[in-house]
């Protein structure tokens, strides 16, 4: 299996179209191979109708049509890549997860185009970002500019080292800054009767958490020294930290989940408002899962 090609979702809508863009962009960054795929199917909601060759071999076209513009849009944007599509009959996020058991990144734009092959109408884009077996680039906010940081969230966890890990490489194959953001809130103790609760001082717990956000990026600073690295530790949500950076990112990269009191990073209430109020493209980092 090419476990190093990269797979875009197209169903001709205007936000898959920045996916391809992006994708054809990366593609030919990496120097992999770039496959286009798009999901089709000919039934009507709740309609019976029988399945003429007629109407399949239109249908069939018509996808193959959309497919062999799209690739040749990307040709476009990455005139060196090696890029192929194909259409699938099938529904999309099954289609994409199928694909994604041989690539070693899925790209996908924010939402679809409903009607003819619903590609990303939240669900799918949600199910494909849950349950692929490699990481996936969300499309959103700013596609087509380079320029910028890559920002990675960081809380402790195995997946947020992951998530590191993928930032240091991304940001060194770019020739970028990398921005890892420690994000955490203190909480308010109960207080009824008695002497008042003792309160954490944030100060202290900012210093803690930045001497950990300098040792779990150890490794991967000494991996990519030509990377520089910005350390931020912010009191406010991870969400927002990471939102508000984004708006000035090239990429932000997040791990599929944390622990402690930010467990379920991704894709949880963070990944969740990141997927859909970035500014930019959303990398969810993961270990591959399959063969």
């Amino acid at each position: 299996m090419d476990h190093a090609k990269i797979v875009v979702g197209v169903d001709g809508s205007p936000p898959s179209l920045e996916a391809l863009h992006w994708a054809a962009r990366e593609a030919q960054r990496r120097g992999v191979e770039l496959e286009v795929v798009l999901a089709y199917h000919w039934r009507v909601p709740g309609a019976r109708l029988a399945a003429s060759p007629e109407l399949t071999d239109q249908v069939k076209d018509f996808a193959s049509a959309v497919v062999d513009a799209a690739v040749a849009e990307a040709h476009t944007t990455a005139p060196h890549a090696h890029i192929h599509g194909r259409a699938v009959l099938g529904e999309p996020a099954p289609v994409l997860l199928a694909a994604a058991d041989e690539a070693g990144m899925v790209v996908v734009g924010s939402r679809g185009a409903g009607g003819f092959a619903s590609l990303l109408a939240g669900s799918v884009s949600m199910r494909v970002a849950t349950q692929a077996p490699c990481p996936v680039v969300i499309v959103r906010g700013r596609t087509d500019i380079d320029a910028g940081p890559v920002v990675v969230g960081v809380d402790g966890s195995a997946s947020a080292d992951v998530a590191a890990g993928v930032a240091f490489e991304e940001a060194s194959r770019r020739g970028s800054a990398l921005v890892a953001v420690w994000a955490f809130t203190v909480p308010l103790p109960p207080w009824t009767m008695g002497p008042p609760p003792v309160v954490c001082d944030p100060a202290e717990i900012a210093a803690d958490l930045r001497a950990g956000l300098n040792g779990q990026l150890a490794e991967w600073r000494d991996k990519y020294p030509d990377v520089p690295v910005e350390y931020v530790v912010s009191r406010s949500s991870a969400a927002a930290a990471l939102v508000d950076r984004s708006l000035r990112a090239a990429l932000v990269v997040v791990g599929t989940r944390g622990h402690g009191a930010t467990r379920g990073l991704l894709l949880g209430s963070v990944g969740l408002q990141l997927i859909h109020h970035a500014g930019c493209p959303v990398l969810i980092a993961r270990a591959r899962t399959g063969g």
